[in-house]
């Protein structure tokens, strides 16, 4: 992914170790190219357009039926082909579906990522989905009990702005720590504690 570079890779991943000194909880990031592959859309598009097709034709021309139908199979293939890059595809879907998307498969890693399994149910996994342009922070039970939702948001826009100017490095390292500082103030580190989940930065196709 283009987004990060080697140097970036190893900044995300010392910030996610220095969040983790100071906590006993467990941060895992996750960047995703995509949650979908949406592959569905290009060719359902292209028959909606191509049953118009014959209706226009036999109205407005003198074409027989074959020819219409060859003609609508040209446009079936034609349009579907046009659709179906990566950004022309995804371009198509409603918002609401790719935040669905996103969020299964963000619910998705936080399993993966084992992030459940945590002893003190700390685990907390920040999550972007680059097609869907979606960013969410979900954290396991025990860190949910002491804090509010809107911080989680608030880290989440000042990423996202970041990214918009196009600083993602410097938006996900202190999104990173904000995570962190959280943690430590409500699970300080313990004696035990085993870090047994990635430190660096997982990126998904």
């Amino acid at each position: 992914m283009s987004m990060f570079s080697a140097a970036d890779k190893e900044r995300i991943s010392a910030a996610i170790s220095e969040a983790e000194r100071n906590t006993s909880g467990e941060v895992v990031v996750v960047v995703a190219m995509q949650s979908d592959g949406y592959h569905y859309v290009p060719p359902l598009v292209a028959a909606i357009i191509a049953l118009l097709v014959p209706w226009v034709l036999i109205y407005f021309t003198h074409l027989g039926l074959v020819q219409i139908y060859l003609i609508q199979l040209a446009v079936f293939a034609l349009i579907t082909a046009l659709l179906m890059p990566l950004k022309m595809r995804t371009a198509l879907v409603p918002a609401s579906i790719k935040h669905l998307h996103a969020r299964r498969r963000a619910m998705e890693q936080f399993l993966v990522q084992n992030l459940d399994t945590t002893a003190g149910r700390t685990g907390v996994l920040l999550f972007i989905s680059c097609a869907e342009h979606h960013a969410e922070i979900i954290a396991d039970r025990a860190i949910n009990n002491h804090v509010p939702d809107g911080v989680w948001q608030q880290i989440i826009d000042e990423l996202t702005d970041h990214i918009g100017e196009g600083r993602a490095t410097d938006g996900f390292i202190i999104a990173i720590g904000a995570i962190g500082d959280e943690l430590a103030r409500h699970f300080p580190p313990g004696d035990d504690d085993a870090d047994d989940l990635p430190d660096h930065l997982i990126i998904l196709p």
